[in-house]
């Protein structure tokens, strides 16, 4: 449980009157924390699955594109949540991914499902269909760079949701100088200013931001 911005209690409150994750993502999270030590700190939380899932759900989509899979969590939690449509993820690491793999079939939703590795850069620059709804959980420094290639594919209507966009509240803070810190509050407030699109930032976890494009 991700809980940096809320008090224990009603941290504890929130997850325990949320619908929880099931066997196969609990078996995920454990296989990721004990295969990538402190990385699985990159994990979304099991609140932020279930908003995912409910989310994709909501929007319908036809086309999702996540970039930054790591072992495949917040994959399965969108892809269950699709009607029809597919799910484009794009990755660097085939380690990490091939956990991912295994999981989508476990699931029953690797059909839904197509894995680019790559820097994301450089093959979202090559991905030529029109966008409903992305995810954004990779590398914070290139969040502007994904934004954007993200936002001239996407859909009028259609939404980006950015994870990690609090930095356990540090944002808040102007003498936290750290580097992925100062990266995200460079991208929050790029956000903030983009008159293509409404913004909407919940204290989920680490921090979710719904950009709708208007």
């Amino acid at each position: 449980m991700k809980a940096y911005l809320l008090d224990p209690a009603v941290a504890r409150y929130v997850f325990d009157h949320s619908t929880p994750p099931d066997a196969l993502l609990e078996k995920l999270a454990e296989e990721t924390a004990e295969a990538t030590g402190d990385a699985a700190g990159m994990q979304i939380s099991p609140d932020q699955g279930t908003f995912l899932t409910m989310i994709t759900q909501l929007v319908a989509p036809q086309v999702v594109v996540e970039v930054g899979t790591f072992t495949g969590y917040s994959s399965v939690c969108i892809a269950r949540g699709l009607s029809g449509g597919r799910l484009y993820c794009f990755d660097v690491s085939e380690e990490w991914t091939s956990v991912a793999r295994r999981y989508w079939g476990e699931a029953g939703v690797a059909d839904r499902v197509t894995l680019t590795l790559g820097p994301a850069l450089e093959t979202l620059a090559g991905f030529d269909q029109p966008v409903d709804l992305a995810f954004l959980d990779a590398d914070k420094g290139n969040y502007p760079g994904y934004y954007e290639l993200i936002m001239e594919r996407l859909r009028p209507g259609g939404l980006i949701v950015a994870d990690n966009t609090l930095r356990r509240g540090y944002v808040a803070d102007p003498a936290h100088e750290e580097e992925t810190t100062v990266q995200i509050r460079q991208f929050n407030d790029l956000v903030r200013e983009d008159p293509r699109v409404t913004v909407l930032m919940l204290p989920v976890a680490d921090g979710m931001t719904l950009i709708r494009k208007n």
